[in-house]
């Protein structure tokens, strides 16, 4: 007797119960490693904090410097994860490794130019953002010191994206691990043990950075010659690399000026409003990372999806995931409010900074259900390699903050004001990331897009 078949709900049940795993088995280790940059920024301010208001607003304006000139080129991470999975999804690896060593070799080049810019630069660029003359010596100190990590940022950026895209975040999360505790440990042992202070926190920071990229480095190399594919540096490749993550790094550097008015504007509202500032930020990106998570999920399925040829399960994959991006936020900003007691303290003794932090915080917890969104949707179509439409989306999204956020210090909104600016970024970024993955333009199967 042949069984009957599955009802059309039981067997979307099923797909979800399958997609659900997928999602969770790729997504809670890949957290591990997306927010390492973030839980560095936030333990520096944790520790630097305690050494007074103006090394913390240094410290800000240096940091959001710092992510801006990692952040860009975030490509190395994302590019290589959809181009890695296409290439699995189709049977290559040889060739996917190949081309993440591409990736990595391209990550110490752009390392090493972007490091002899920022060293020379390093006073002028804090100057531009309007820093005190109190916060500004420090905000120089550490910018010039992190900035010698920023080569092995991008190894870890390019390295982390060969590993997703083969299906691997567990070795990211371990190395993140790793990193963020050496990082704690030298903080508070360079900072109060030896008492080198603010440069302290960033020497930590730095020697941190570079063990992750030598642990990434040994595991990428294993991989290559368990596959016997080539280490040597070619440059046809490169280039191919460097062209296919022009769109992203477009899409990146507008929303890095999103971010860099932000805290240009915080910094014009005084001290006080730049150490709060930071402090939301760094929680802001802390769970802007949580949720990202999903979407780095999301890259690597869908690519290795579309490389297989299956644009229906990229499709139902694309859905499950805004439902896990909505759901995650409401939990993330009910969790940010009713911890933020026991948080702040850890952060800054200042009553003044308290005060300027706790609205702002409230309108980033009542915002994250849409910041769920916008982070799975952006993942989608980086899974499938749908650059171009995300640069131009962040252009627009661009053109309307900034002059709402440039109005804040005119109007005197204050801190709290300058943060629903940020709402209002989300938002427009939201509706442009799901009228394309609406439209279905964003399903291209194949090998390489």
């Amino acid at each position: 007797m042949t069984q009957a078949p599955a009802s059309p709900k039981l067997q979307r049940r099923r797909r979800d119960r399958r997609h659900d795993r997928e999602i969770v088995t790729l997504a809670v280790p890949a957290f591990g490693a997306l927010v390492a940059e973030p839980l560095f920024v936030m333990v520096d301010s944790a520790v630097v904090g305690h050494l007074g208001t103006p090394q913390l607003a240094g410290l800000g304006i240096a940091a959001a410097l710092l992510m801006t000139a990692v952040s860009v080129f975030v490509f190395l991470a994302y590019a290589t994860t959809a181009a890695v999975a296409r290439r699995v999804g189709a049977g290559d690896l040889a060739g996917a490794i190949r081309q993440g060593m591409d990736g990595i070799w391209l990550a110490v080049l752009l390392g090493a130019a972007v490091v002899a810019v920022t060293l020379p630069l390093a006073p002028w660029v804090v100057d531009v953002f309007g820093a005190s003359d109190t916060a500004a010596p420090y905000a120089v100190t550490y910018l010039r010191i992190s900035s010698i990590g920023i080569p092995a940022m991008l190894i870890v950026l390019a390295a982390t994206g060969v590993l997703r895209g083969l299906q691997d975040t567990r070795t990211p999360l371990y190395v993140a691990i790793g990193g963020f505790t050496a990082n704690a440990v030298l903080n508070v042992l360079l900072v109060y043990g030896v008492g080198l202070g603010i440069a302290g926190s960033a020497w930590g920071t730095v020697i941190a950075q570079y063990g992750m990229a030598a642990v990434y480095l040994v595991v990428v190399i294993r991989g290559a010659r368990r596959h016997r594919a080539s280490l040597r540096p070619d440059a046809a490749g490169i280039r191919a690399s460097a062209r296919a993550g022009v769109p992203l790094l477009i899409r990146t550097l507008s929303l890095r000026a999103v971010l860099m008015i932000a805290t240009a504007v915080a910094a014009r509202l005084g001290d006080t409003e730049t150490a709060a500032h930071q402090i939301v930020l760094s929680l802001w990106s802390l769970m802007a990372f949580a949720l990202d998570a999903i979407a780095i999920a999301g890259q690597a399925i869908i690519g290795r999806y579309l490389g297989a040829g299956d644009a229906e399960s990229a499709r139902q994959v694309c859905r499950r995931m805004v439902q896990w991006g909505i759901a995650s936020g409401v939990v993330l900003g009910v969790l940010l409010m009713a911890a933020s007691p026991l948080f702040l303290p850890l952060f800054s003794s200042d009553p003044a900074v308290h005060d300027a932090l706790l609205p702002a915080l409230l309108v980033v917890a009542l915002t994250q259900p849409v910041a769920g969104v916008v982070f799975v949707l952006d993942g989608v179509l980086m899974g499938a390699g749908d650059g171009p439409y995300l640069a131009g989306a962040m252009l627009v999204t661009l053109a309307a903050f900034a002059p709402v956020a440039l109005l804040v210090p005119v109007l005197g909104g204050g801190l709290t004001a300058l943060w629903w600016a940020m709402t209002l970024m989300m938002t427009v970024r939201m509706a442009t990331l799901w009228w394309r993955t609406r439209s279905g333009r964003w399903i291209v199967t194949g090998a390489t897009r």
